[in-house]
């Protein structure tokens, strides 16, 4: 049963002993400084609606963490854990080869920001890799991509290998995507964009992560999941899930 604590706006969930459900958190210090940043300002109108403050407690990302956002995008979690793991951390805002073509814009916008602990780049190849031991591997709504155009199963097998090749011991991956109907597997990712959440935990679970818990404050129960994440009748208040897994 989920237990809530109310201590705040900036809130997350945290795992409930042997439940794998999650506990209220107040964001740290650290998230709510780096949330509140004036040089992200353009995107404070956005975190509430993307559940930031409580994903990011959730996550457990701190000052000090190597973290790689996987296809940033347009770079919102990027400048958030710029500020979070601060001079002594770093962060990776890495594109696969194969998406080269989504960094066009992006890429160079966030380069631009000079963020000094930030190294934006699309990568040589198709996995992704890290120079150093890596603390938090994060993929924001992109895992459904993976399987796409015949890559199936066996490309997610390669990705979280990889992943759990760059993660320190202990090291956290979280992966955050749109859920599709309970039992539909991988049937809805090329077109409708959308997984179903068992179907990702059997698959990390494989290649060697325990399942820490998810965070519920994404989920919508008002999407019944047979609309693509695209139509104007659900975009942006898909039922999503958050979960947390780590390498033992």
């Amino acid at each position: 049963m989920m237990k809530l604590i109310w201590t705040g706006a900036a809130l997350a969930m945290t795992i409930a002993p042997g439940t794998g459900v999650a506990d209220a958190q107040k964001a740290s210090p650290a998230i709510t400084k780096a949330l509140a940043d004036p040089a992200r300002g353009d995107q404070h109108g956005d975190d509430a609606r993307r559940k930031a403050a409580e994903v990011l407690a959730f996550s457990g990302v701190k000052p000090g963490n190597v973290v790689v956002d996987y296809l940033p995008g347009a770079g919102y979690w990027t400048r958030i854990f710029t500020g979070i793991v601060g001079p002594k951390g770093h962060v990776y805002a890495v594109w696969p080869a194969a998406g080269a073509k989504y960094a066009e814009t992006s890429l160079p916008a966030l380069q631009a920001r000079s963020l000094a602990n930030v190294t934006a780049e699309v990568q040589p190849t198709n996995l992704p890799t890290s120079p150093r031991p890596v603390d938090v591997f994060w993929t924001a709504q992109n895992y459904h991509d993976i399987p796409n155009k015949g890559a199936g199963e066996p490309a997610l097998r390669a990705f979280d290998g990889a992943v759990f090749r760059m993660l320190k011991r202990g090291g956290t991956y979280i992966v955050i995507d749109h859920a599709d109907a309970p039992g539909s597997g991988m049937s809805g990712t090329e077109v409708r964009h959308r997984i179903d959440p068992a179907a990702v935990k059997a698959q990390v679970q494989a290649a060697g992560f325990k399942f820490v818990g998810e965070s519920t404050v994404l989920r919508n129960p008002a999407d019944d999941h047979s609309k693509g994440v695209f139509d104007p009748a659900i975009r942006g208040q898909t039922d999503q899930f958050a979960y947390k897994f780590r390498k033992p």
